[in-house]
């Protein structure tokens, strides 16, 4: 006798119809009928009166059905403890990520990683590149990717990549419609839109020091919280920004992404994790982002 016979026994029981039973488990009737017979020859007994309509169990029947019920609830219940056990053991990764890195080559370093690692449950966490200091030294992000070259004793930094940067300008703006390199210069005379605005030092103090390292001083600033709200802003004519141009690949159609005319601007793509981490986990996601970002967007370590 198997599992097997028991739960096609059970649904015929509970269904009191051979053809219903088939549809539910998904097989034919005339299998499931010889898999009732085999049971029944097995046993030594009838297990249904098929001489009625609706089929009714027989005293061997119900005897069967009450500790086949029994028998399945117990097995089920072990899987599900089983599965517990298996969930509990899967090591948790958790990795932390500025938002703007996901314009660049992280999506696809997290996908190879996770084909890579099945043992892992892999969590991400959206937070700054300051936040994820703070993170790591607590233990709530096992490695973060950033925009930041912050320097702490506990942290280990690479730098993946040096993204340049783009102005962000309204579609129909004069500088748009030139559609040449634009200097920071005459960008400076706008309202400059920078993010994120709770934590500092930011994406948003690189951006200042393009302006501030050729003694620019924008007219007007705006800090917001997002990447997205800024260029938002920017659409509805509000000022102009500066994003790291795999922000292109947002492909909006109201604004435009003009390439910087001085010696280009770059933001860092920074990925941090704990001093003496030496785990196979994390030492493989470090091999997977060197070598993709080194093959896609150029990098080295810091």
């Amino acid at each position: 006798m198997e599992l097997r016979h028991l739960r096609y026994f059970v649904a015929v029981a509970d269904t009191r119809n051979f053809t219903r039973a088939a549809e539910m488990l998904h097989i034919a009737q005339p299998p499931l009928s010889r898999q009732i017979r085999q049971l029944e020859e097995e046993l030594g007994s009838d297990l249904f009166n098929r001489d009625v309509r609706p089929i009714l169990l027989t005293d061997a029947g119900r005897l069967l059905y009450e500790n086949a019920i029994r028998i399945l609830a117990s097995i089920d219940q072990l899987k599900a403890s089983m599965g517990h056990i298996a969930d509990a053991e899967r090591r948790r990764f958790v990795i932390g990520f500025a938002g703007s890195t996901l314009y660049g080559l992280l999506p696809q370093v997290i996908r190879l990683f996770r084909s890579q690692m099945r043992h892992l449950d892999i969590s991400l966490l959206e937070c700054t590149t300051v936040e994820q200091i703070s993170a790591l030294k607590e233990g709530r992000i096992d490695v973060g990717y950033g925009r930041l070259r912050i320097e702490d004793l506990a942290i280990r930094r690479l730098v993946l990549a040096e993204d340049r940067l783009v102005a962000v300008v309204p579609a129909d703006d004069l500088l748009a419609e030139r559609a040449v390199p634009v200097n920071l210069a005459e960008l400076a005379t706008r309202n400059l839109i920078v993010y994120p605005r709770p934590v500092r030092p930011s994406y948003a103090d690189q951006v200042l020091d393009a302006f501030y390292d050729l003694g620019l001083d924008p007219v007007s600033i705006m800090e917001v919280r997002e990447l997205q709200t800024a260029v938002g802003l920017v659409a509805a004519h509000a000022g102009i920004c500066l994003v790291p141009e795999t922000v292109q690949r947002m492909q909006r159609d109201d604004v435009c992404f003009l390439p910087i005319a001085e010696s280009s601007p770059t933001s860092p793509i920074t990925m941090i994790h704990r001093v003496g981490d030496v785990s196979t986990e994390l030492k493989a996601l470090i091999d997977i982002s060197c070598q993709l970002h080194a093959g896609g967007e150029g990098g080295g370590h810091d």
